[in-house]
């Protein structure tokens, strides 16, 4: 996804939570939920995958090189890729974050440095797991959470997310050269989707449709998983849950008008869906997790072998 370049981050010039404050407005929004210590590590991983997303929607000419270099520290290559990355190395020792997850991060972000026109579902269930699917890993880790089947749900509820973050923005992509909605769905270039013409509004919009209709199947199982997560972590995800779920619901209000580019969550949106997150701390035994969920899924990190 296209975000704004941050310039130089590095942990000592700049705080992880002001970064997130500043760039992540729903996840700061819902890390106010978590207590200090657990927000600072939070705000950390944030601020690794901001610096690698930042790093891949860029316009800098050794980008890719750069995230090369990345991947293969994380790998355990002996290479320079940075204070930052040196930093999520640190915290994923102390929290057993598994490195892994954090090279397919950067697998997602290699292959968007290459113009993107996804085949089918089963393929964008994968960039979703890559991109986002491996940050819920990760940050099931950073909670401290004990309990191995939180990690099922934790990938769901990225997916979920990134398949959001594809609907908000399919124009912004498409002016990138990146078309995530498959051509299974609808076989318009990424060209001709920038373009907006009246030709392609409603057929995309159908797609966008079937996007959040897809990620209503991911939240609802994630939703169930909250409860696996330690007592004091379950509501600051229960928020981002559901004010990350919000956005699709916002493109609904509006009929789908994605030619007019991102739509948001309101403030007084944000205060409503906190309070009904206090839902999803009432005890409530969790079913085991629905396999057909990561059917398209198995090799990737996280993802139980059936």
């Amino acid at each position: 996804m296209k975000t704004p370049q941050l310039g130089h981050l590095s942990p000592s010039s700049s705080q992880p939570q002001q970064i997130l404050a500043r760039h992540g407005k729903s996840f700061y929004w819902a890390s106010k939920f978590l207590g200090a210590d657990l927000a600072e590590r939070a705000a950390q991983l944030y601020l690794f995958c901001r610096y690698v997303d930042d790093l891949a929607d860029g316009d800098l000419p050794d980008r890719q090189e750069s995230l090369e270099d990345i991947r293969a520290r994380l790998d355990g290559k002996h290479v320079s890729a940075g204070p930052e990355i040196e930093a999520f190395i640190k915290l994923a020792d102390t929290h057993n974050i598994p490195l892994s997850a954090a090279a397919e991060l950067l697998d997602g972000m290699l292959s968007d440095q290459h113009p993107t026109a996804l085949v089918d579902e089963a393929e964008l269930l994968r960039y979703c797991h890559s991109v986002a699917g491996t940050v819920g890993l990760m940050m099931c880790r950073v909670l401290n959470c004990k309990e191995p089947r939180a990690e099922s749900f934790a990938i769901d509820l990225g997916i979920a997310m990134q398949l959001t973050n594809i609907s908000r923005d399919v124009l912004e992509d498409a002016q990138m050269d990146r078309r995530y909605l498959p051509s299974s769905w609808v076989n318009f270039t990424p060209q001709q989707i920038a373009e907006a013409g009246v030709n392609c509004q409603q057929p995309v919009a159908y797609a966008i449709t079937r996007l959040l209709n897809l990620s209503e199947q991911y939240y609802a199982s994630a939703q169930l998983g909250i409860r696996l997560l330690p007592f004091r972590s379950r509501l600051s995800i229960a928020i981002a849950l559901r004010v990350y779920r919000q956005i699709g619901w916002v493109l609904k209000r509006r009929n789908m008008v994605w030619w007019q580019g991102r739509v948001m969550v309101t403030a007084g949106e944000k205060v409503l869906l906190s309070l009904r997150s206090m839902a999803d701390l009432r005890p409530k035994v969790v079913p085991p997790h629905e396999t057909r969920l990561h059917h398209h899924l198995q090799g990737l990190a996280g993802v139980q072998p059936r």
